[in-house]
């Protein structure tokens, strides 16, 4: 699907946010969302009657452990992404199943006061206005480590992939699919956002991978003496 942003100035100076632990979103990648609780259900409506924008923000650390605090005052992330809703379906018991596909990152700015019971922050894009260029930095990406990487975590784990998938994948695609569904913490995944170019974010994918791996291999020698 071809999107109708190619620049900052493209998107509105204010978007409505979801925000949610462990989850980020980045361009032209796709992230799928079950959404249920009433002011997200909202959230949805509200974007689907207008330009289908929703940002995807981290609270912050220090905001306890739920996926998404209560209120409209916990802290969050001064970085996320805006998407777009490409896919949805209301199921028959309420809940909306949502497909984002991303555009872009952004800084976030002030809060807008509303009586929504969703949260619309000012959205600064202009400092990732790279993030429209498609496939910028792909012939940068190691592939050949990352995906020798991929495949050890994946074994070592005893986990399948659909390899063909993986193979015909673009570079850019690959990585960005790769951080989204990663398996890390809040803060390793908001790294993985917030990196500055694609072969920065496939190398901190090929770092966490390794040093997963090889805290598993000290365990297992470990256990063994």
């Amino acid at each position: 699907m071809t999107s109708p942003y190619s620049s900052p100035g493209d998107l509105p100076t204010t978007v409505p946010i979801f925000p949610l632990r462990g989850a980020i979103l980045l361009p032209r990648a796709s992230l799928t969302l079950n959404v249920f609780e009433p002011r997200y259900l909202a959230l949805v409506d509200h974007a689907l009657a207008n330009e289908r924008l929703i940002g995807v923000v981290q609270p912050s650390g220090d905001t306890g452990s739920a996926e998404s605090p209560e209120g409209k005052s916990f802290p969050v992330r001064n970085i996320g992404c805006v998407g777009r809703i490409t896919a949805f379906n209301e199921t028959d018991d309420g809940p909306e199943i949502i497909s984002l596909t991303g555009i872009s990152r952004f800084a976030l700015g002030d809060e807008i006061a509303s009586d929504m019971p969703f949260r619309i922050f000012t959205a600064n894009f202009m400092p990732y206005a790279d993030d429209f260029i498609q496939d910028l930095g792909e012939d940068d990406v190691d592939r050949v480590r990352l995906l020798a990487t991929l495949r050890r975590y994946l074994e070592t784990n005893g986990l399948h992939a659909d390899w063909d998938r993986i193979n015909e994948a673009a570079n850019e695609q690959l990585v960005n699919t790769l951080s989204i569904l990663s398996p890390y913490g809040s803060e390793e995944k908001q790294a993985l956002l917030e990196t500055a170019s694609l072969k920065d974010r496939a190398d901190a994918l090929v770092a966490l991978a390794e040093m997963e791996l090889a805290a598993r291999d000290d365990n297992s020698e470990t256990s063994l003496q």
